[in-house]
């Protein structure tokens, strides 16, 4: 015959059918190893409620002093339906001032978002230990500012949209989010003009090494980027495939795929009103972590470097010959000789130095470009320095 286990609400059960038969319950208290009280707590228990009586209890408290208003969790799921990007900082920081009241704490908000199911698990990323890249480090608005492409995608009627943007890299604020149908020069170039006329000149524009930023030619010139050095612009690349090296930049870009591809607008024209109101809102609602929990419209002033409508003039040495590049790239030189330099500096205009040692010396603005042997009357490119 097998052993019968006893469990809790077995002993309790004796232990109050022994008090029926009349022990007392001092006895009972030290057979079973309790206090009196809780032999009372049962006893009560067993005649209100019987066997359920004896059964643990929840420990939970009935009331909660502290407990989150129900209508101040609908505020919460509401706002945060309306942004889905932001987190339970931002959330507390944006309606603190909306309602003119404290709200619990960023972990009691995210408690909050996950019990609604409104928090989407991440995938843990690997930790890569910071290393210098080289990039010039920002103090003040207009110092650095970057430009990129996002990732092309597809728009509801097939077409594909590539969005342009342009940010402040100190204060993180959007000069441009504009849907392009196509990565062009010639489009990328009229936007900047537009972004220069509104907000001026920044000191250095930061991008990659694609195009119409940068390319394989001669010193990575392309029209648009000798566009920027005539304006007095420095130009600025990041290292191929280290796209870190533009974290801020490509952090904004993973918030606008979120707001405004998911899913995209059924054409070009609704697509850049989404950008346009993601850039407005990113620039003048959304607080940043970086800033203090201030919008980027709080820290960003615009350049005091005013938008030229006329290119400077370009000045060469007096004793360099200057010689205007044609509109295919070609250079004429003296005595009907003719070179190929490049199309990124058509209608450009580039001097010539000679050297001690016979060779003539391209420059473009401060650019040594390459050298042009008198003998052979070829070009021979300068390979710049990574």
């Amino acid at each position: 015959m097998p052993w019968k286990a006893s469990t809790p609400v077995d002993l309790r059960l004796e232990l109050m059918n022994r008090l029926a038969t009349g022990e007392t319950a001092v006895d009972l208290a030290h057979e079973y190893g309790v206090s009196r009280k809780t032999i009372e707590k049962f006893k009560k228990r067993y005649k209100q409620q019987g066997i359920a009586g004896l059964y643990d209890q929840p420990r939970a408290p009935k009331v909660i002093p502290h407990k989150t208003p129900p209508e101040l969790v609908d505020v919460i799921l509401e706002a945060r339906k309306l942004h889905p990007s932001w987190g339970p900082k931002k959330l507390k920081h944006v309606l603190e001032r909306q309602l003119e009241r404290e709200l619990p704490a960023p972990s009691t908000i995210g408690d909050i978002l996950e019990r609604a199911g409104l928090v989407v698990a991440r995938h843990p990323r690997r930790r890569f230990p910071p290393a210098p890249t080289g990039l010039r480090e920002v103090a003040a608005p207009n110092q650095v500012w970057c430009i990129d492409y996002k990732g092309q995608f597809q728009l509801g009627d097939k077409s594909y949209c590539y969005p342009l943007t342009i940010t402040d890299q100190f204060s993180r604020f959007i000069t441009c989010c504009e849907a392009m149908a196509a990565i062009s020069d010639e489009q990328a170039r009229d936007v900047c003009q537009d972004v220069f006329r509104e907000y001026g000149l920044p000191e250095t524009m930061r991008s990659d090494n694609g195009v119409p930023f940068a390319c394989n030619g001669l010193a990575g010139l392309t029209k648009l980027s000798a566009f920027w050095l005539r304006l007095g612009i420095k130009l600025e690349r990041i290292r191929p495939g280290h796209p870190e090296q533009n974290g801020r930049h490509e952090r904004m870009h993973r918030t606008l795929k979120q707001d405004t591809t998911r899913p995209a607008a059924a054409n070009l024209l609704q697509q850049g009103e989404r950008c346009e109101t993601f850039r407005d809102e990113f620039n003048t609602v959304r607080p940043h972590e970086a800033l203090a929990m201030k919008t980027p419209a709080e820290v960003y002033v615009a350049s005091s470097r005013s938008y030229p409508e006329r290119l400077p003039e370009l000045v060469y040495p007096t004793h360099d010959e200057v010689l205007l590049v044609g509109k295919t790239g070609m250079l004429h030189l003296p005595r009907r000789h003719t070179l190929y330099l490049s199309s990124a500096l058509a209608g450009q205009l580039v001097g010539l130095r000679e050297c001690e040692d016979g060779r003539w010396l391209v420059s473009f603005m401060h650019l040594d470009l390459g050298h042009i042997h008198h003998a052979t009357k070829q070009f021979f490119p300068i390979v710049p320095t990574p």
